[in-house]
């Protein structure tokens, strides 16, 4: 039990003052720890994250996954912007299906929410081992059919 709740709430903590910036406000910093723990006893409670199925590893490969995702997001705003900018681009808004091998539920809704938060796709639905993505241009739905954030995802899930 012990390790179960250490690893996930030290891990949350860290983020935390990674992402706060905080690091000398003893209210603060009280508070960003109580969040953590707090955090880290729900997911216990409802079983969200479950370490015996690998979540150590998952949150380790995930800190390999979102440097990946952020240049996404970067490539796709400067990408969505020149569309704006230079109106002889082409917005040629589509829908596509792309195939979603994940195994789990969060690593559905993950490759989900990593489509939409690159701009220009949008995740509609999902069922059946698809997720019907709204695009942008022919590029930004080529891009995603491209099956990298599928590839990526099985590999943050522990796949191959």
């Amino acid at each position: 039990m012990v390790r179960k709740f250490l690893i996930p709430a030290i891990a949350l903590c860290l983020l935390w003052l990674l992402l706060s910036g905080y690091y000398t406000k003893p209210l603060l910093l009280s508070l960003g720890v109580l969040s953590a723990v707090g955090v880290t006893l729900l997911s216990i409670k409802f079983r969200i994250l479950d370490l015996n199925e690998g979540g150590v590893f998952f949150c380790c490969r995930m800190l390999l996954y979102l440097p990946w995702l952020f240049k996404e997001i970067v490539k796709s705003n400067l990408d969505v912007s020149r569309r704006i900018w230079q109106p002889v681009m082409p917005v040629k808004p589509q829908v596509v299906f792309v195939k979603a091998n994940q195994k789990t539920e969060i690593g559905l809704v993950l490759h989900a929410n990593s489509i939409t938060l690159t701009p220009g796709t949008l995740s509609i639905d999902t069922g059946g081992g698809l997720i019907e993505v709204h695009a942008l241009s022919e590029d930004s739905g080529d891009q995603v059919l491209e099956g990298e954030f599928d590839r990526r995802i099985c590999v943050l899930e522990g796949g191959v």
